[in-house]
């Protein structure tokens, strides 16, 4: 019976030592990133993100289509991070940095 103990609190440890980890970000930095530049968002989505705050701006499709009139089909959306604008299914890639106003 110590032996499962054991085994259980050992991977409890390591369950939160690598949890407490600094990650090294796949993100591109924001003096990498130009606006020309945009990165793409890539499937399969990502279904759970870090709770950073480093700004990009999403390029985010509206759903709106108009016959007579233009309309925006497109807007653009800041977000925290390039995870968290990617997990929106109607994102298609971001920029760092926040969005103009």
């Amino acid at each position: 019976m110590k032996f499962i103990y054991r085994v259980t609190f050992t991977c409890y440890l390591v369950v939160c030592i690598t949890a407490c980890a600094p990650s090294v970000s796949s993100e591109p930095s924001t003096a990498d990133v130009t606006p020309e530049n945009r990165i793409e968002c890539t499937e399969p989505r990502p279904q759970i993100c870090t709770r950073e705050y480093m700004p990009v701006c999403g390029t985010k499709n509206t759903g709106i289509q108009c016959v007579t009139a233009p309309c925006p089909a497109i807007k653009k959306v800041t977000y925290a991070t390039g995870c968290t604008a990617c997990a929106d299914s109607k994102v298609r890639d971001y920029t760092a940095g926040e969005c103009e106003s």
